[in-house]
């Protein structure tokens, strides 16, 4: 994703958030984008919604969306996620609030449709899963809600890292170990007979090596679809926002997916980190 001022100077960044040239302040960020990917199993699905608008008694007010869904175990969660969670997270936002009230809105409603989201899956009697990375940009402000171990990094024009999602990976989020198993579950690498154990660390029953996703309604109620929500806004310097699936954030670190693009438009930055890795 790429965005541009309002002479349309192109900047070399994913998503140009907020930027301040001389004296001259950017009001609201023009925001483009690219996307690539090499699933071999067609359960990785992505959701680009740019420019959507709301109408409220002030004014109208833009904003854009843009989602990662890594299925397993099939595609119906994915496909499931993608065609019903922004639905579900706008429908849990009171109406006709103004800018700075929906934004204060939004992580809850993040929350709440996550929760449905899975909810409504369960009904449809299928076992597969999804993890969900769910971007909404409004002016300068990011929110990031997620489920799973695909990643959203943010890069400040400063050079700093910030990474907007968490990962819940049980083999290294030892919050979410402690979490399942305080409850009542049990973490644990699979276990081939004879006492070997194999394999990354596991939340049984079910054995799924995460800790958080929408469906997976076979394994139990330890994994659960609350998400991990964090809001940001961006301070006068720009930034780029890279979302990427595990198939990705396994192979390259963040600092060298971001290097290995610098520079590039947006279209061309995505299938450059996909090639990369």
């Amino acid at each position: 994703m790429s965005t541009r001022n309002e002479q349309h100077q192109t900047v070399p960044l994913s998503v140009l958030l907020k930027r301040e040239l001389m004296n001259e302040k950017i009001e609201k960020p023009e925001i483009a984008h690219g996307q690539a990917g090499q699933s071999k199993k067609g359960e990785d699905l992505t959701l680009l919604k740019a420019e959507c608008q709301r109408m409220v008694s002030d004014g109208v007010y833009t904003y854009s969306v843009y989602g990662l869904f890594d299925g397993h175990n099939g595609s119906a969660a994915a496909i499931y996620s993608k065609e019903n969670l922004l639905n579900n997270v706008l429908s849990a936002i009171p109406p006709d609030l103004n800018g700075d009230e929906w934004l204060a809105a939004l992580p809850r409603a993040l929350v709440a449709g996550f929760v449905k989201t899975d909810k409504d899956f369960a009904q449809n009697g299928q076992k597969s899963g999804t993890t969900v990375t769910f971007v909404i940009i409004e002016g300068w402000v990011v929110t990031v809600a997620s489920v799973g171990d695909s990643r959203c990094v943010l890069e400040s024009s400063e050079g700093g890292v910030y990474y907007l999602s968490a990962d819940h990976r049980l083999e290294t989020n030892e919050e979410e170990r402690v979490r399942i198993t305080s409850s009542g579950g049990e973490v644990g690498r699979l276990n081939t007979g004879g006492g070997a154990e194999v394999g990354p660390l596991r939340c049984w029953p079910g054995g799924l090596c995460l800790s958080r996703s929408i469906g997976d309604m076979d394994i139990g109620e330890f994994v659960v679809p609350v998400p991990h929500v964090k809001q940001v806004k961006l301070s006068t310097a720009g930034g780029r926002l890279v979302i990427c699936s595990d198939g990705v954030w396994d192979s390259l670190p963040a600092e060298v997916a971001l290097d290995c693009c610098r520079g590039m438009s947006a279209e061309a930055a995505a299938p450059q980190i996909v090639k990369v890795r």
